[in-house]
């Protein structure tokens, strides 16, 4: 572990570190993508969704509208930067709808 010049780590900076070391950080990246949907993607995409999960830095979403599925397609690349910039980190690199 990295210490500041008095020797002291801030508690941000040892738990950051633990998650790194147990490989952690990266489901929770992942959680905090998902949990941003329904306010990136608003309260009416979110009702549509009826599953979402993350698989080798790709997010699938199952909606239960072909009409809006169609749409947000158009959209795939904007949502993939709202919703890592929601994360705090690429998360992922593409969408699929299911």
């Amino acid at each position: 572990m990295k210490l500041k010049s008095g020797g002291e780590q801030t508690l941000k900076e040892i738990i950051e570190e633990l998650l790194k070391t147990y490989k952690l950080d990266e489901g929770i990246n992942e959680a905090r993508l998902i949990g941003s949907w329904e306010k990136t993607a608003g309260p009416l995409i979110y009702k549509h969704t009826r599953e979402m999960y993350i698989k080798r830095r790709k997010l699938y979403l199952k909606l239960d509208s072909p009409a809006l599925k169609h749409e947000l397609s158009f959209a795939k690349s904007k949502l993939i930067k709202a919703l890592n910039k929601a994360a705090s980190k690429e998360v992922i690199d593409d969408i699929i709808f299911l």
